[in-house]
């Protein structure tokens, strides 16, 4: 195999291969014995003509295109390697010449990896949102661990408002039970709004053993067969449950965490609090450092890398609906949709992903960022804790040379959010945020 000609115009490239006589009648031979088991021509068993009577029977170049699939990938690698080209996605075979001593003439296409002009990526201004919590948002967290710590205990009383009904019910549309408009022994918290507006409200009021017909109306965007029609419902009340919340002291401190006092409660809630909204406003500001540092820069970025793209994200959002025992199928139809509609709404993320890799790769070539041997080591040993797996183990499974590329795109972005100048978010935006 020897490269003819290289050319190439902006991300893509022509190679011209030729392929000897001799290598190509190799792979002719290969394609024919992973093909004859399932060609049947008269005369002969099946599978057992040979190559000879079946491109006379077929045409002398039957093989040809399996014979190039074939050997493809080895004069491609060989090509793009001699070449020195940075090549990405997936080539194709655009044309195929046979010369006069039977050589066979390749012309290959194939995206390249994008040039890249950096723009500014250090002292770049970035929105930055400053972190408070409120006595309120303490307040709010110390009520929700109450509500959690209540008790359901059954009473003897009428059923007020933020009260639990136990009850029977069955929905009558002009006399006629109808589907789906049953119950049984069901729990039900008065000023929930679960059920149709009104129906909680009629149940106000009522003891074990009351029953009631409530009437009400559906609304005119409920499902067509009931969307905006008067209907009567049979209740039987069987038990009212009060919700009792317990009062927010010491005592309660004390069941619900390790600390004594009810102020050491609200002072550590604060501080995690203070810890979890920092971490999410450091993340954003770094990934908005990233996104404008890659509007900064230019490069003409290839579709294929976007498509492969769109396909990692479509496989990781496949395996956690997987998790949840959904099909990606099955999603798209319950969205009103079908697979071609998510990739394309999936494409501007997947572009935005691309973009920030190629940019933190040019940024690691421009700072000539390293990583060491130690480095790689260290970040080896923290995945066999993470994922208690052994150091060994772990060694096999992960490329040393990825696991490089991914440490000194770390130090890329890094390096960037250091020299990255934190501006304040206008009022309106942050309090939307």
């Amino acid at each position: 195999m020897n490269v003819k000609s290289t050319e190439q115009e902006k991300n893509t490239a022509k190679i011209v291969v030729e392929i000897e006589k001799q290598e190509f009648e190799t792979a002719l031979n290969k394609a024919y014995n992973k093909c004859k088991r399932d060609i049947a021509v008269p005369g002969f068993r099946k599978g057992k003509a040979p190559r000879k009577v079946v491109e006379g029977m077929y045409g002398a170049k039957v093989f040809y295109e399996d014979a190039v699939n074939e050997i493809f990938p080895e004069i491609y690698n060989k090509a793009v390697v001699e070449q020195q080209l940075k090549a990405v996605g997936g080539p194709s075979v655009s044309a195929m010449d046979e010369t006069e001593d039977g050589a066979i003439v390749l012309t290959i296409e194939t995206a390249l990896y994008p040039e890249v002009t950096l723009g500014d990526y250090k002292g770049i201004e970035v929105p930055k949102a400053t972190v408070t919590v409120t006595d309120e948002d303490v307040e709010a967290e110390v009520n929700r661990m109450a509500e959690r710590n209540s008790r359901i205990e059954t009473v003897d009383r009428p059923a007020q408002e933020g009260d639990t009904v136990v009850l029977d019910f069955e929905g009558f549309d002009n006399g006629v039970a109808f589907e789906g408009g049953k119950g049984e022994n069901y729990s039900l918290k008065l000023g929930s709004h679960q059920f149709v507006p009104g129906f909680e409200e009629a149940l106000v009021g009522l003891s074990a053993g009351d029953e009631k017909d409530v009437d009400v109306t559906f609304p005119e965007n409920y499902t067509p067969e009931l969307a905006g029609k008067p209907v009567v419902f049979k209740c039987k009340i069987h038990e009212v449950k009060e919700t009792s919340v317990p009062e927010k002291d010491d005592e309660f401190a004390k069941d619900v965490s390790e600390f004594d006092t009810l102020d050491a409660l609200r002072e550590d809630i604060r501080q995690k609090q203070l810890k979890e909204r920092q971490e999410n406003v450091d993340r954003q500001f770094e990934n908005a450092a990233v996104e404008k540092a890659a509007q900064n820069m230019t490069c003409d970025i290839p579709a294929c890398m976007i498509d492969e793209q769109v396909d990692k994200h479509l496989d990781q959002f496949a395996y956690q609906l997987q998790m949840s025992g959904m099909t990606m199928e099955d999603y798209a139809k319950m969205m009103g949709g079908d697979l071609n509609a998510m990739r394309s709404s999936m494409r501007p993320m997947a572009e935005t992903t691309v973009r920030s890799n190629i940019l933190l790769s040019a940024v690691v070539e421009a700072e000539g960022l390293t990583v060491s041997d130690e480095e790689v080591e260290e970040e080896m040993k923290k995945v066999a804790e993470q994922y208690q797996m052994e150091l060994d183990k772990v060694k096999e499974a992960l490329n040393v040379e990825n696991v490089k590329a991914d440490l000194a795109a770390k130090k890329a972005v890094k390096l960037i959010v250091d020299n990255a100048v934190a501006v304040d978010i206008p009022k309106k935006e942050e309090a939307e945020a």
